[in-house]
Formats: structure tokens, C-alpha cells, sequence
């Protein structure tokens, strides 16, 4: 199964590409790292933003977009643009959409922690989020089905 962590941060969704097979985790080479929406107010920006994250999962083949949930209320509560963010990509007609709150990731990485150093998966270091969202989800789906 292939899937993509997304991290949204502002007006940037950062993405990673992961995919588990036979038990082997295997990080794809991807032509982006992260999508900007550069206008939210413009809905042909919002739209290009959908259609630009929607090829790319489409060429990438992959199954299910894994988003890290944000509070919706408090200090750390996400941005009214990355709740814009966060809907294009979940009306993106036929991918799967999955929302992982902190605690479930917090709870998986305690469960199956990862077993090498982040630096030696050859992502960037803001990347990391994106990385860990799907690592947990994949570990949730192959031992909780």
C-alpha cells in the first residue's frame, strides 16, 4: 500500500510518499515535496492547488492521503487557510482521505517506534511530520487491519 503523509503548515501542504509491502517500508522518490497555495481568497488558485495534489497522487498511484490532524480551537489550533487546504484535498473525488489525531500517532510510534534515524531516510528535515504521519498510519493498517 502506498500513501501519502501530509503536514499542513500555513499555506503549505508537505507531503511524503511511503508505501509498505511484505513487511518493507520503502520511501518513493517524489518530483515535490511540499504544494503552496499562493492566494486562498482566488478560487482558481484553490482549485489549481486540488488538481495539482490530485495528479500528483494519481502519478505516484497512491491509495490513500493521510492528513495529521490540527485542534480546531486553542494555541495550536490549525489556520483558516490550512482548513481550506485540508477540504480540497479531502473532495478530491476518488482518494481516500484519512485524518490521524496526535494521540493515535503518539500512541503507534510508542507501540512501533521507528527503527532508523530520520536523517538516513534522505527526506528533508521538514518532511519529518509528513514522514511519521504515514509510518503510523501503514503500521496501524498492517497490524490492525
Amino acid at each position: 500500500m502506498k500513501v501519502c503523509g501530509v503536514e499542513l503548515t500555513g499555506s503549505e501542504a508537505i507531503i511524503t510518499l511511503l508505501s509498505l509491502s511484505d513487511g518493507l517500508f520503502d520511501i518513493p522518490d517524489c518530483r515535490q515535496r511540499k504544494l503552496t497555495l499562493h492566494n486562498p481568497n482566488n478560487q482558481e488558485e484553490v482549485q489549481h492547488f486540488q488538481f495539482t495534489f490530485r495528479k500528483l497522487m494519481e502519478d505516484y498511484g497512491v491509495e490513500c492521503a493521510v492528513i495529521r490532524q490540527r485542534p480546531t480551537t486553542g494555541k495550536f489550533s490549525g489556520s483558516a487557510v490550512g482548513f481550506k487546504l485540508e477540504a480540497a484535498i479531502q473532495l478530491i473525488e476518488g482518494l481516500k482521505v484519512v485524518m490521524t489525531p496526535s494521540s493515535e500517532i503518539k500512541e503507534q510510534l510508542k507501540r512501533n517506534p521507528i527503527m532508523i534515524d530520520f536523517r538516513e531516510t534522505g527526506l528533508k528535515k521538514f518532511q519529518e511530520p509528513a514522514f511519521i504521519t504515514a509510518y503510523c498510519y501503514l503500521n496501524h493498517m498492517h497490524y490492525n487491519g
